[in-house]
C-alpha cells in the first residue's frame, strides 16, 4: 500500500494546490523546508516549555494551549508534506522502511516497557 491508496495523498494534493496557487515552489528547497519543520516543532515544543507532565496533559484536554499545540501539529505535519512533495518521498512507504529498521534496532524482547 502507498499513499495513492490512503488520505495521506489527499493531504499531498491539498499542500501541493496550496503551495501551487501561491507560487512557492520556488522557496520550497530541502534547506528551507527541513528548517520550517524544525521551527514550527519548535514552536510546539514552547507551548509546553515550563509546564509540569500533569499540566501539561491538562492543558491538552481542552482550551487555548489545545488549540494552539493542534495548529503547531499542523504546521509541522504540513511543512513534512511539503518536503515530501518536492522531493518525491513516498511517507507509506519511508513510515515502512524506517519501522523495520527500528524493529531490529529496539527488538520487543529487549525493550519492551523501558528505554
Amino acid at each position: 500500500m502507498n499513499d495513492n491508496n490512503t488520505v495521506i495523498n489527499d493531504l499531498k494534493k491539498t499542500v501541493k494546490n496550496f503551495v501551487k496557487e501561491r507560487e512557492w515552489r520556488q522557496f520550497h528547497t530541502p534547506k528551507n523546508l527541513s528548517m520550517s519543520v524544525a521551527i514550527e516543532s519548535a514552536e510546539l515544543m514552547e507551548l509546553f516549555q515550563w509546564l509540569s507532565r500533569k499540566d501539561a496533559e491538562k492543558a491538552m484536554s481542552s482550551g487555548k494551549l489545545r488549540d494552539n499545540a493542534i495548529d503547531e501539529v499542523a504546521d509541522v505535519f504540513i511543512y513534512l508534506i511539503a518536503f515530501c512533495n518536492e522531493n518525491n518521498i513516498d511517507i507509506k512507504q519511508a513510515v515502512d522502511q524506517k519501522m523495520k529498521k527500528n524493529k531490529k534496532k529496539y527488538p520487543a524482547n529487549v525493550f519492551k516497557g523501558r528505554f
